[in-house]
């Protein structure tokens, strides 16, 4: 590197800068340096105990000057540097004025004969090239003058440089443990447990600390605004310090927010797929939920000061989630009910095959709780597939021998069950033919103090109605409407709900419905109403629950 550059504008700020600290005459050729100092290569001077972001340009390095205050004859002074993208160069040079010499004037043409001598009195005391967060810690004199010079070899990019001549104080970025690696303690097939020791930052501070983990598929992130770049670069328009401020209103539109047990996560959704963030204030554990199975994530943790929006990261990690197990085929056989329950949290899918001796085939669905979809494959080609909802029949035709496969699936977190039936033979039902709705109707007009009048529709064949009460309060209404199970029969209620039993149908669709006057009750009271409908073969299907209040005063 030749020193010609560097020894004029050297020069230029020891004299301007040291002017601060250093009282020397006021002449027109130093407020003349003074004022050349901004413009001289495009140099800076770099604030102190400040972050600062630099943008840089291609191939073009960027200089920024520090030097001591007046009365700090010899102290400490670190300088931290977080590349946001790709690799830089970076180095600190230092400037030494010979002993006893006063600082220079505007005889620009003399100094810079003289910069091969004074060449001698710059060092380069620092050196470093990559993408990790590098801290440079040493001792200054208020003699001192330094350079810090950044290129960019790949492509435009920017950092954050942290400079500081204040040791004693609190740091800017939080505390890293000695061992800043990243435990995996549990593998499974849809989530990974992580661990990691303590920060001292915590343990000193808890408030307005916390651990962010940011989990992908591609690679571990040297640092936050590393991992935000990358977000960004994606396609993704990542709201500034999302991470860090977690304010739910700078959420964009491919961005979910998930808030449980005090968690704050918020997945970013990119063309190349998921970036998640999640925040979870002092906790040193997590289980990372909702994985694909036999998949390589990478995890990243970062101890946060939410105060400042400085971070400091953890060494990476990664971890491939389990292979998804071949799922348990269960065999239909013809005319057998087979009741199937999802466990909506561990077991979500069910597989049931059936194997074709008829041309014709039909499937009978009852939902009798939660949400569930079905996936119908007849030798591995789709033929049917929706939500289920109550009950459901479908009519396949196809060849002797044809291997059916059923899928089913629940969609929601809480327990799920179905009864499935698979038979040739549609002219002997095992459920009973349905009416057009399965609800209750209640009558407010004729609601009183001690009765409630409710009706229901039949259908044309003839067929067995028992009607149940039960006594609620106002705190119990939606469990009971969430865990009734639309399949269990009059079987599992007590005996003293019963109301009564009665057969009727009508030809005529328009004119089979019945109603019924439940009397004996009391009044101002809450009460739960179910209907049970039984066909030829005996097994039930429950409408759905009703609840009416008793007139309180009539």
């Amino acid at each position: 590197m030749s020193w010609l550059w560097l020894y004029l504008p050297l020069h230029l700020l020891m004299a301007t800068c040291l002017c601060h600290s250093i009282k020397a005459p006021t002449t027109s050729s130093q407020q003349s340096f003074k004022s050349n100092l901004f413009n001289f290569y495009h140099s800076l001077l770099l604030a102190d105990g400040k972050e600062t972001t630099i943008h840089l340009l291609k191939d073009i390095p960027k200089r920024y000057y520090f030097a001591l205050e007046e009365g700090r004859a010899l102290a400490p002074f670190s300088i931290t540097v977080t590349p946001c993208d790709v690799p830089i160069e970076w180095s600190i040079l230092v400037y030494k004025s010979p002993p006893g010499k006063a600082a220079p004037g505007d005889h620009d043409t003399q100094e810079v004969s003289k910069s091969h001598k004074a060449s001698s009195m710059v060092s380069t005391i620092f050196n470093y090239k990559g993408n990790s967060v590098e801290t440079y810690m040493g001792m200054s004199s208020h003699s001192a003058l330094y350079l810090l010079e950044f290129l960019s070899t790949e492509r435009d990019t920017h950092i954050t440089v942290y400079l500081t001549t204040d040791t004693t104080s609190e740091h800017l970025y939080p505390e890293l443990p000695g061992d800043p690696r990243i435990d995996v303690i549990g593998i499974g097939h849809t989530t990974v447990t992580l661990a990691w020791k303590h920060s001292p930052s915590v343990l000193q501070h808890s408030e307005g600390i916390q651990y962010c983990l940011l989990v992908n598929e591609k690679h571990n992130y040297k640092s936050l605004c590393a991992a935000e770049t990358a977000i960004r670069s994606s396609g993704m328009k990542l709201p500034p310090t999302v991470a860090l401020s977690l304010s739910p209103y700078l959420l964009e539109p491919q961005q979910v927010m998930i808030l449980s047990n005090s968690e704050l996560s918020i997945i970013n959704k990119v063309s190349s797929g998921e970036v998640r963030q999640v925040c979870m204030g002092t906790k040193n554990a997590y289980t990372v939920p909702n994985l694909s199975p036999s998949t390589q994530y990478y995890f990243d943790v970062f101890i946060v000061n939410l105060l400042t929006n400085a971070s400091a990261a953890y060494t990476g990690t990664f971890a491939r989630t389990l292979e998804e197990p071949e799922p348990k085929v269960t065999e239909l056989k013809d005319g057998k009910v087979i009741h199937v329950v999802l466990d909506g949290k561990k077991q979500k899918f069910y597989n049931l095959q059936y194997q074709a001796r008829h041309k014709k085939i039909h499937f009978t669905f009852q939902l009798c709780q939660g949400q569930v979809q079905v996936h119908i494959t007849r030798n591995g080609k789709t033929v049917a597939s929706e939500n289920l909802s109550g009950l459901r029949y479908f009519s396949l035709k196809g060849k002797l021998l044809d291997i059916y496969s059923v899928q089913l699936r629940s969609t929601e977190e809480s327990n799920s069950s179905v009864k499935v039936l698979a038979s040739p033979h549609f002219h002997k039902p095992l459920f009973p033919l349905l009416p057009e709705s399965l609800k209750i109707k209640s009558f407010s007009k004729l609601r009183t103090c001690r009765s409630v009048t409710i009706a229901w529709l039949g259908t044309q064949e003839e067929s067995k109605y028992c009607v149940y009460k039960k006594r609620i309060e106002e705190d119990q209404i939606w469990r009971e409407l969430q865990s009734a199970d639309r399949c269990s029969g009059p079987e599992s209620r007590h005996k003293s709900e019963k109301v009564l039993c009665k057969y009727f149908y009508d030809l005529n669709l328009q004119r089979a419905v019945t109603t019924e006057t439940i009397k004996g009750l009391e009044a101002g009271t809450l009460y739960l109403f179910d209907v049970y409908l039984f066909g030829p073969s005996g097994i039930p299907v429950r409408y759905h629950s009703k609840i009416v209040k008793t007139r309180k005063k009539c």
